[in-house]
């Protein structure tokens, strides 16, 4: 079955740096636009990055725009985001998924806190 293992957070400074990985498996891969999203304590999940399946195109959240990076490897069905010049408001559970029409269950997700 579909299986997303995310990991990588942890409790960083702001102004500090992270880099998150996604393992996912049950799914063909290479055919899936990727993302990365993330939910806070008493807010929605909201998409924070996406990358198409060649890795050609991404976007990204306005909020973190300029400080994410997402990027993917095929061969080894792993995603990634680099998170540069945290922000207290970063702060979140982050999980990754099919970029258009996620897949059930999600995973465990990965917390960040962005905290001094």
């Amino acid at each position: 079955q579909v299986q997303f293992v995310e990991s990588g957070g942890g409790l960083v400074q702001p102004g500090g740096s992270l880099r998150l990985s996604c393992a996912a498996s049950g799914f063909t891969f290479r055919n899936y636009a990727m993302a990365w999203y993330r939910q806070a304590p008493g807010k929605e999940r909201e998409l924070v990055a996406a990358i198409s399946t060649g890795s050609a195109n991404t976007n990204y959240a306005d909020s973190v725009k300029g400080r994410f990076t997402i990027s993917r490897d095929n061969a080894k069905k792993m995603v990634y985001l680099q998170m540069n010049s945290l922000k207290p408001e970063d702060t979140a559970r982050y999980y990754c998924n099919a970029a258009r029409t996620p897949f059930t269950p999600w995973g465990q997700g990965t917390q960040v806190t962005v905290s001094s």
